[in-house]
């Protein structure tokens, strides 16, 4: 038993400092989002923890500056769901930070009831993908302004299952919850690979991950057999510590800076999907983005 929670499990340590830096998470309030959080704090980075639920977030807060020893830590509102919130979110930031050096796109739902963003997007493709688009959109030049800087996307294995439906994106014909959580997370993997394209030159690198399967807050809309399967699986799932390891080696490992656009898994480079690399796909995707959200990027 021993012996196979320990597959799940990466070697992967490092002693990498950031002081002087500045991190951005969001959902950071929760899970691997708090976790990473709380190592990339004791590594002496200024952390900004971007939640929607502030209460919440309070609490996170004197967590992570509890565990890291570092009072550098800030909560900012940002809903993602939300573009009004985002861009006033953004303009926050970019009006209070002088650097921004790691942007972490962690937040998300899965496998939910049928919603709508405040836009009317798609609940899962709007929070997920659309929202994570536009922020990383928004704080480009910053972070171009701040090189070197990184773009860390926490997407998932469920990206391999998912299809990108570019004349329904909103599921408005049919919908079911676990393709929609699959068409999202492959367009994390798309976005990275298309992003890293454009900043190339630029100091900004790009990076799309799967954290191994992680038991958190996520799994609350799984329906009976879906839990029964999680109950059974549970010996070998990763904690939430273990499930940020991957987030955080993207944001720091050194050998990682000439690098962009790749997937990663347990801390090192992963294969995705045939999707995942569909150049084509990832450029439709983000000529569609852009239209949806009624932004020019070139």
């Amino acid at each position: 038993m021993e012996a196979l929670r320990n597959v799940f499990r990466s070697p992967w340590t490092s002693a990498e400092k950031l002081h002087g830096k500045t991190v951005l998470i969001t959902g950071a309030n929760t899970g691997i989002g708090l976790e990473a959080a709380a190592d990339l704090a004791t590594r002496g980075a200024r952390i900004i923890m971007a939640c929607r639920d502030m209460e919440k977030a309070q609490a996170a807060i004197k967590e992570v500056k509890e565990r890291s020893l570092n009072q550098n830590v800030v909560c900012m509102k940002l809903d993602l769901s939300d573009t009004k919130s985002i861009r006033e979110f953004a303009r926050a930031v970019n009006e209070g930070e002088p650097v921004l050096n790691i942007l972490i796109n962690n937040a998300g739902v899965m496998a939910c009831p049928y919603g709508k963003t405040a836009d009317g997007f798609e609940l899962q493709m709007g929070v997920n993908h659309l929202g994570h688009f536009l922020l990383t959109f928004l704080l480009l030049d910053l972070l171009k302004r701040s090189s070197p800087a990184r773009v860390v996307t926490v997407s998932s294995m469920a990206h391999s299952w998912g299809s990108i439906n570019l004349d329904d994106i909103n599921s408005e014909r049919a919908y079911d919850k676990n393709k929609a959580y699959a068409q999202s997370k492959l367009a994390n993997v798309l976005f990275t690979r298309a992003l890293a394209k454009r900043t190339q030159g630029t100091g900004v690198t790009a990076y799309s991950l799967h954290p191994g399967v992680v038991q958190t807050d996520l799994w609350r809309h799984l329906n009976g057999p879906q839990r029964f399967f999680v109950k059974l699986a549970s010996p070998f799932t990763k904690t939430s510590a273990q499930g940020a390891r991957t987030t955080v080696y993207c944001a720091v490992e050194p050998s990682l800076a000439d690098v962009s656009g790749g997937y990663y898994s347990d801390c090192a480079p992963a294969n995705c999907s045939a999707a995942g690399k569909d150049d084509e796909l990832a450029q439709k995707l983000w000529e569609l983005s852009c239209r949806l959200l009624d932004i020019t990027w070139d």
